[in-house]
């Protein structure tokens, strides 16, 4: 382990300690052009996510209805009803992205994917970072706005659905991830930048509470219109 990683989750609690979990729930608050652009607006943008912590399943309610909820794991999605069980499902979902730019729409079952491998990324890091095939490096050093940020490469294996293989995570004094670079594969591998806020400490680990994603130009840096998409969290637990 880099001394970099070991820096990381020793600031987020330490691994022992993410060992010890099983899920994370909070309720999110969405924002930001993409929704209405993938013409799925409104579908997430006030509900309650929980993510396993220990493997890749996400589930977000409600999704499309009031008593309906969406299965993800990396090879099924699924729209659930709470009282008929399954009502849609696709295997190798991230097959049907093929072809799609920024532009193209999503449907519901893509919506389930895209928000699924997201949140469960976003929030188990960086203990996901230890998962068996994924690598890190670190890369040299970065300055914004007056703060040098240290730079971890993480490379993911095709086993962990994810933006794409590749991203740079930036690190400050505290040893707090602030901001992620990367590039969204399924929606043309538009080039992103991303910065995590509020960060608080909850039974023993540490999860921020406010991500603001903007694109990204070519020199590194952050494309401040449009907000590509927000996401706050409240009333989060961890179990």
């Amino acid at each position: 382990m880099s001394d970099l990683l070991a820096r990381v989750l020793s600031a987020y609690g330490g691994a022992e300690r993410w060992k010890k979990l099983n899920k994370i729930s909070a309720h999110q608050r969405f924002g930001g052009v993409l929704w209405p652009l993938k013409q799925v607006g409104g579908i997430v943008d006030d509900a309650r996510f929980t993510v396993a912590i220990q493997k890749q399943w996400t589930s977000i309610t409600p999704f499309t209805g009031p008593d309906r909820r969406s299965v993800f794991t990396p090879t099924r999605v699924a729209i659930e009803s709470t009282s008929k069980g399954v009502l849609e499902e696709l295997h190798d979902p991230r097959a049907s992205f093929a072809g799609h730019t920024l532009e193209t729409p999503w449907n519901p079952l893509q919506l389930a994917y895209f928000t699924g491998y997201a949140m469960w990324t976003y929030v188990t890091e960086p203990y996901s970072f230890t998962f068996p095939g994924v690598q890190t490096e670190e890369l040299e050093p970065w300055n914004e706005q007056g703060e040098k940020w240290r730079r971890l490469k993480v490379t993911y294996p095709g086993s962990i659905a994810t933006h794409n293989a590749e991203q740079t995570l930036y690190v400050d004094s505290d040893g707090l991830l602030r901001r992620r670079d990367y590039q969204v594969d399924i929606a043309g591998g538009v080039p992103s930048v991303q910065y995590m806020s509020g960060h608080r400490e909850i039974s023993g680990i540490v999860i921020p509470t406010t991500r603001m994603i903007y694109g990204r130009d070519a020199q590194n840096r952050a494309v401040p219109e449009p907000l590509v998409v927000s996401i706050e969290l409240d009333d989060i637990t961890v179990d």
